[in-house]
């Protein structure tokens, strides 16, 4: 059976929210409805339908001109687990001491390495993404500088591969956040996988807002694998609940945003250690002096 997918671009998230609440009106009944910022597009936002029947395209094409996008794509998308296409496809990440794998490549664990089971999901973190491979290379790099640490954040923690990094060298006081409800969801799941339930406590909140944040502050490690924006906007709240000392792993970044991050957390007390850059994407570990 053929799905379909109606995809277009426009700048605003307030005319992109205005355009994909029209199109939950078209007709056939589109059955998922999506808005997305686009990464690096400095404000401009993708509009997608996905269709059970060809979508009407001169309907299509009003809707764009109503609001300003350019004209929507339609592809035609085959019926196709993709989970299981992703399973068989993704391999294993190795970053330092840690494995980040598959159930279906439970087999190919090595002895001397530190397994992280990350199943294709919803949420975002499996370890093949240059920003959660820079995080995980990081990290692995403070520990064999003799790093240690006895509060840890990950925010934004998305499948929270990086708290259960953190959990599994033996930190027992790890908290994994979310914006996202099914993140959180998606990261109780990973942590119940891994046997760490009860060391790492997911958490939904709003930057820094739920009460187990307060809390648990200072923290003497953040990650924050994120986006520009929100790195930007949280970089206060990030140095406020860092400890004096404490480091801060930041990514989410492609190469030419890099320098601003730097700039901006500079001006709160937290200053750039070292940098990664892989790919387009960079991941900078930052502390606080």
């Amino acid at each position: 059976m053929l799905t379909y997918t109606a995809l277009t671009t426009l700048p605003g998230k307030m005319r992109a929210d205005a355009l994909s609440e029209a199109l939950e009106d078209l007709e056939p009944i589109p059955t998922g409805v999506g808005v997305f910022e686009i990464e690096g597009g400095k404000g401009i936002w993708e509009v997608g339908g996905y269709f059970l029947e060809e979508p009407d395209e001169i309907a299509l094409a009003l809707l764009s001109a109503a609001y300003g996008a350019h004209p929507f794509v339609v592809s035609k998308v085959p019926d196709q687990d993709w989970v299981a296409k992703v399973r068989r496809e993704l391999p294993p990440v190795e970053a330092g001491r840690f494995f980040v794998y598959g159930s279906h490549d439970a087999q190919h664990l090595p002895e001397d390495r530190i397994g992280l089971l990350i199943e294709a999901a919803m949420a975002f973190g499996t370890g093949h993404h240059g920003t959660t491979l820079g995080c995980l290379r990081a990290f692995d790099r403070l520990l064999d500088q003799g790093h240690s640490f006895d509060k840890v954040l990950d925010l934004g923690c998305g499948t929270a591969v990086l708290a259960m990094a953190a959990a599994r060298v033996g930190l027992n006081s790890v908290i994994a956040s979310d914006i996202d409800p099914i993140a959180v969801e998606v990261a109780v799941v990973n942590v119940v996988a891994n046997d760490l339930f009860g060391r790492v406590d997911c958490v939904q909140s709003i930057g820094f807002d739920a009460p187990a944040l307060t809390t648990g502050a200072p923290f003497d490690l953040i990650f924050a694998n994120i986006l520009k924006g929100p790195l930007i906007d949280l970089a206060p709240d990030v140095a406020l609940h860092l400890e004096s000392g404490g480091m801060a792993i930041l990514s989410g970044l492609l190469l030419e945003q890099a320098d601003d991050i730097i700039a901006t957390y500079k001006g709160q007390g937290v200053t750039l250690v070292e940098r990664e850059d892989i790919g387009e994407w960079t991941a900078l570990t930052m502390t606080r002096a």
